[in-house]
Order: structure tokens, then sequence, then C-alpha cells
């Protein structure tokens, strides 16, 4: 695996389009969220940090997904292949970690769907916009 022909450039532009879907895709769903999670936004601490983790996590993502859509598609990445990864991806470890997560944490499939359907989208993009940006100038 070549980790220098990553495209930075690709990353941080997915990781920041995944990001602000995140925010639509949450404020969209807020109350049909809070209801599933069990969570009284009176009792929530305001806090910045779970943002900025968040965004950080989809950095890594991005990385990540730029690395294996590299080395899958040998250097030379499309929108295409990125969707496909993403949607493999999601289905073989988020989905089936949100699945078992919130089975043992005793919740409704409601909150899955919203999580999944949140995580689905975000690599979604990352992979779109991995491939769409294509491999790094050499």
């Amino acid at each position: 695996m070549d980790f220098s022909a990553v495209n930075w450039l690709a990353v941080i532009a997915a990781a920041v389009v995944a990001w602000l879907f995140g925010a639509a895709w949450y404020m969209a769903l807020s109350k049909p969220w809070l209801k599933a999670a069990r969570l009284d936004p009176a009792t929530m601490k305001k806090s910045p940090l779970p943002f900025v983790i968040s965004f950080i996590a989809e950095l890594l993502m991005a990385y990540i997904m730029a690395l294996v859509v590299g080395a899958m598609t040998g250097g030379e990445p499309t929108w295409l292949a990125g969707l496909i990864f993403g949607f493999v991806l999601w289905l073989g470890f988020v989905a089936t970690t949100l699945s078992v997560n919130h089975r043992y944490e005793n919740f409704g499939w409601d909150l899955t769907v919203i999580d999944g359907g949140h995580w689905l989208g975000v690599l979604l993009i990352i992979g779109a916009v991995i491939g769409w940006f294509g491999a790094a100038a050499s």
C-alpha cells in the first residue's frame, strides 16, 4: 500500500463535505433521534467536543478510504469505485457494528436506522469525493 499516493486535498474535502452532511442529517432528524436515543435536550451538556471529534473521525475515515480505494483500483480511483467501496465498508463494518451495539444497549431499530443512514451517507460521500478527485499528483 502506497501511503505517499494519498490526495490530501481530496481527504480534507471529503471530510468537510461528510461533516456538513452529518450536521444537516441530524438537524433534520433531531427530534426522532433524541427520542430514539432517549436523550433530553434540557439535561444535555453543551460542548463543541463531539463536533471536533466527529470531524477528526471523518478525516481519518477519508484517509483510510483514500488508501483502500487507491490500493484496490491500482492508484486510479473513480467516483463509482469510491461509492462502491463506501457502501461495502459501511455494510461490512458500520451497519453490523451499530446493529450489534444498539441491541446490547437495548435501543430500538429507529436509532439504528437514523445513525446507520448517517454513516452510510458519510461513507458514500467520502468514497465519491475521494474517487472524483482521483490520485495525488506525482
